[in-house]
């Protein structure tokens, strides 16, 4: 018996020995996991100002963006103000918009302006042939564009058709935009503005190597210089900034080096205050991913390409610093946003897609990339605005929703304008399958009143992170809160149940000057810290 019980009690001092080593690593692991991860803000460290137009809104002439999204006409059973929704227009206000660019997009180079304008019954009607073509009636022009903007609060982003356009054309119409005295004043005045608008950006086409072209990098720069010494803005209470098409995120990256390399020895003749950029996120051309009822792959995926933004910037303002140094020429990426496979059984061409927690999730992704280069990045614009891609706000008929997109717009209103702060953190990681992503992202800004705001993405889906914020040398009065978190990763609203991804109120710990806080998976949260 001694033979046989020896090794069975060899075994059992090993079976004891693996117990004691799993216990030990579980009680590891969990710890680890319930250890905060830090994060530490200087508030003497300060960068650029994070201009308030990198959270600019696009609305094009494309499926329900325009009508029935922002124009259902004076005549509408829709509660609106001449024809523009009010409902729409209320929410809109909340997220204080400073831009909207428009008529596109693929319909800015075929539109001209003057089907747009006078007498709604009298307006020209065309075919959308960039977008289904579905009859366009140009009841929505010129005036209707900026009672619009003036109504929301926000400035021009007016796309010049350089396609199918002449300067000509582009010439006369900023001169009816902005001019006093001209005969074409004074057929602004009798279709019922004497003044003359505000027009911040005149965008010198789009996507010229593609559907608003199609040029090369270098037949475009001599449109570009044509079409910018050639606009001329006659209003001097606002100077209009003249924006370039630049590449977009999947090709054409020569027309950055072309268009700034003419730039710097350019002439008086011509300038350029801005270069468009696009991305999307899309996963591929046509886009393959689904907006709802998604697994976390695909979550994965989206935000994996998302965070491709980044680099993307940083390739073109390795460009546009060796011409331009001194930084008079932002970045404007003016088209971004998530791209998924159109909802079945909408119309073909009107690019209709639901919109989840994980949009919110590639928004504030986004605004930080955009923050964090904000020396450079100057503008952005969201596509799009109403009813199309990544939109903030779905209407179905007389019914209105907000999308999770749009809360992570609001959430994210103070730091238009705000000075960036320095930030410091440890972002833990996630994994799904063979892509590994940061667990957590975060910026920080201080505002005009010495409040600082500090955004918090968790982008991991499985596991709540907690949260340890230092601020150095701050001595802490107070500490508000504000979460978007959805239970899973394709939560959505819908017209049944518009409140279901909807921001709550959050309260941090604050002890020893440290502020606590524990994110929720997927979630977006902002502090703001009142100091002493």
């Amino acid at each position: 018996m001694k033979e046989i019980t020896q090794p069975f009690r060899g075994i059992s001092r090993y079976l004891l020995f693996i117990s004691v080593l799993t216990i030990c690593c579980t009680d590891s692991a969990a710890a680890q996991n319930s250890t905060p991860l830090q994060i530490t803000v200087d508030p003497d460290q300060t960068g650029p100002v994070i201009n308030k137009h990198i959270f600019g809104q696009f609305a094009e002439h494309l499926g329900k963006g325009i009508y029935e999204g922002v124009w259902v006409g004076p005549d509408s059973e829709i509660p609106n103000t001449r024809g523009l929704r009010d409902d729409v227009i209320e929410a809109l206000k909340k997220l204080k918009v400073p831009n909207v660019r428009w008529p596109g997009g693929c319909f800015a180079d075929e539109y001209h302006w003057r089907d747009g304008i006078g007498a709604p019954e009298e307006r020209q009607k065309r075919l959308n042939a960039s977008w289904a073509g579905r009859v366009e009636p140009n009841t929505f022009g010129t005036h209707e564009y900026f009672d619009f903007l003036n109504l929301i609060g926000a400035e021009a982003f007016i796309s010049a058709n350089v396609g199918s356009g002449t300067v000509q054309e582009a010439a006369d119409w900023l001169e009816y935009l902005t001019a006093t005295g001209s005969t074409l004043a004074e057929e602004r005045a009798k279709n019922g503005h004497p003044e003359p608008y505000e027009v911040g950006f005149w965008g010198i086409g789009n996507e010229v190597w593609g559907c608003g072209g199609p040029f090369t990098a270098e037949e475009y720069l001599k449109e570009l210089k044509q079409f910018s010494n050639f606009s001329t803005n006659y209003n001097p209470e606002m100077p209009t900034k003249h924006v370039a098409v630049g590449p977009d995120g999947d090709g054409f990256g020569e027309y950055t080096e072309v268009i700034m390399k003419e730039w710097a020895q350019k002439s008086w003749a011509w300038n350029i205050q801005g270069l468009s950029l696009h991305r999307y996120t899309r996963n591929g051309w046509p886009p393959n991913i689904i907006a709802t009822d998604f697994n976390e792959a695909q979550y994965a995926a989206v935000i994996h390409e998302t965070l491709g933004m980044d680099g993307y910037i940083s390739r073109n303002k390795v460009i546009m610093d060796k011409y331009d140094p001194e930084v008079q020429v932002g970045i404007y990426v003016d088209e971004w946003g998530t791209w998924y496979k159109a909802t079945e059984g909408s119309p073909e061409g009107y690019l209709e897609q639901q919109n989840s927690i994980r949009d919110a999730i590639v928004a504030a992704l986004n605004f930080n990339i955009f923050i964090r280069h904000a020396d450079r990045v100057k503008g952005a614009n969201i596509a799009q605005m109403i009813n199309v891609l990544q939109a903030m706000i779905l209407t179905k008929q007389e019914k209105m929703i907000l999308t999770p997109t749009y809360h992570a717009f609001r959430m994210y209103v103070p730091f238009q304008n705000a000075t960036r702060l320095d930030i410091e953190f440890d972002a833990g990681s996630y994994e799904s399958g063979e892509v590994t992503l940061p667990g957590i992202d975060a910026v920080a800004a201080q505002d005009d009143k010495g409040r600082i705001i500090i955004a918090l993405t968790n982008v991991n889906p499985k596991e709540p992170t907690t949260i340890e914020l230092s601020l150095a040398g701050i001595s802490i009065k107070n500490v508000v809160g504000e979460t978007l978190y959805a239970s899973t990763i394709d939560a959505i609203n819908t017209f049944e149940d518009p409140e279901n991804v909807s921001p709550n109120p959050l309260s941090p710990d604050i002890s020893e000057g440290k502020i606590t806080v524990k994110l929720k998976p997927q979630s977006v949260t902002i502090l703001t810290v009142e100091k002493e």
